[in-house]
């Protein structure tokens, strides 16, 4: 085998990199680096996985959060200070016995292997487990990704690092706070203050360009977030971030007066399916003046019927399930559709399919009734999932997509969304007021009586 000496290329980490690389170089076993946009994680993450596969024999997985960005961000991604690609930097070419550029993998001399994946298809990904992997951008990543390796990496004494900028309360927050809390874990949080490496001129400047692209409050939110690592800062283009800001605010979060009352007004449950992924599933208590989210349920991989079997293990009777519009084609890959299935099951006493409607329409109606939600402890995957629900910022055109962007988040949105629909008719705003004696309640029909719903567009 060559005589290389790594890290490659005379590199060597900055002063503030340092506890890092001397913590992953000690044998650590979970990183957590939430350090501010040009500092350099995917950088030292490349070249420590360089040593660490030298060091010990196996499969080595540097994510992303899609796979299909990987290849841009890194594979063909070129260091602008010396003109290289930087996994060419990082892993030299002498070390290698095949490059499949196709895959986006490498195989070295001595066995081990090193490759690019997303967080989009982890639970598809073939071949021999990981010992170390590297989660870069892990705010917008997958959060599931994080269950499935973790087992993995105990069973065979891996490592996990972390790297990436806040985007909110989500799961990278929690990722954050959970490493900080455990003993043998490095948490850091870095920002410009910290690494000093921006003169206080170019973060001004900086801090204008932003404002120029996104406006004053955007553009300021986006700057903290990018390089002071701010969680507080709203992410842009989120869809229902301030309606949760308010809704943790005024104590609405994961409190125990949300929990599902037995004695209180029946249950329904709102979903979103999809075909070879994951389904959704909102559980819905009105009360007065209110809804409690009193569960969340999401999976991927499942079919119908191993949805009915997971749903009647809910300790909750559902009075109503309302599937989404798409229901009737979709089949999860079995002979029967998705309404077909629930239908012949006792899931719940009524089965409703939802008419189509705008994504706007659901949207808005997402936003008013988030104003009403009380969410349950146990519903914080479905929350994590609201607060990624967000437009896409096209950079060069300065505007948002007109559809939110489908990743992890959407099924979970989605299935809140159509819920937000279906909830202002069964809200109760004040008690109802009782019947006089021998006054008898008009007999009535509604629209959802009947098995197709269409949602009436919410007033704007």
């Amino acid at each position: 085998m060559p005589n290389v000496r790594l890290p490659a290329n005379g590199w060597k980490p900055r002063g503030y990199q340092v506890p890092l690389w001397r913590y992953l170089e000690r044998g650590g076993r979970e990183a957590v680096a939430v350090w501010h946009r040009r500092s350099g994680k995917d950088e030292i993450a490349l070249h420590r996985t360089a040593v660490a596969l030298h060091e010990r024999v196996g499969n080595y997985w540097h994510m992303l959060p899609q796979y299909e960005h990987a290849r841009k961000a890194l594979w063909n991604a070129i260091n602008p200070h010396t003109g290289r690609r930087r996994i060419d930097e990082s892993f030299p070419v002498e070390l290698r016995k095949r490059t499949d550029n196709q895959g986006m993998l490498i195989e070295f001399r001595n066995g081990s292997m090193w490759q690019l994946v997303g967080s989009d298809n982890y639970d598809s990904l073939l071949g021999a487990p990981p010992v170390g992997i590297v989660f870069s951008e892990w705010a917008v990543a997958d959060p599931r990704a994080q269950g499935f390796i973790r087992p993995i990496l105990l069973e065979n004494g891996g490592w996990s690092l972390y790297i990436y900028t806040a985007r909110g309360y989500n799961h990278g927050w929690s990722t954050y706070e959970g490493a900080l809390k455990r003993k043998r874990s490095f948490a850091q949080r870095l920002t410009v203050e910290d690494t000093g490496i921006f003169t206080a001129e170019a973060l001004a400047e900086e801090l204008q360009a932003y404002k120029d692209d996104y406006g004053d409050d955007a553009g300021t939110a986006l700057f903290r977030q990018e390089y002071y690592c701010d969680f507080s800062a709203a992410s842009l283009g989120s869809i229902l971030g301030s309606g949760l800001e308010r809704a943790e605010a005024e104590g609405r979060l994961f409190t125990t007066m949300a929990e599902y009352d037995p004695t209180g007004p029946p249950v329904f449950v709102s979903s979103d399916i999809g075909f070879h992924d994951a389904a959704a599933f909102w559980y819905w208590q009105p009360r007065v003046d209110g809804v409690a989210l009193v569960h969340y349920e999401e999976e991927s991989g499942f079919d119908a019927d191993d949805w009915v079997v997971k749903l009647q293990e809910v300790p909750i009777p559902i009075d109503t399930l309302w599937l989404p519009h798409d229901a009737r084609a979709r089949t999860f890959q079995t002979k029967r559709s998705a309404v077909e299935t629930f239908l012949a099951s006792p899931v719940a006493r009524v089965i409703r399919v939802l008419g189509q409607s705008r994504t706007l329409d659901r949207i808005n109606a997402a936003r008013r009734m988030m104003r009403l939600c009380w969410f349950a402890p146990g519903t914080e995957r479905g929350v994590n999932a609201l607060r990624n629900w967000q437009f896409e910022y096209n950079a060069e055109r300065k505007m948002f997509s007109r559809e939110p962007l489908r990743n992890w988040a959407t099924h979970g949105s989605d299935g809140f969304s159509y819920g937000a629909q279906i909830a202002p008719d069964r809200v109760t705003t004040r008690p109802p007021m009782p019947l006089s004696p021998g006054v008898r309640a008009a007999t009535s029909f509604r629209l959802d009586d009947f098995a197709l719903v269409t949602p009436r567009a919410p007033r704007l």
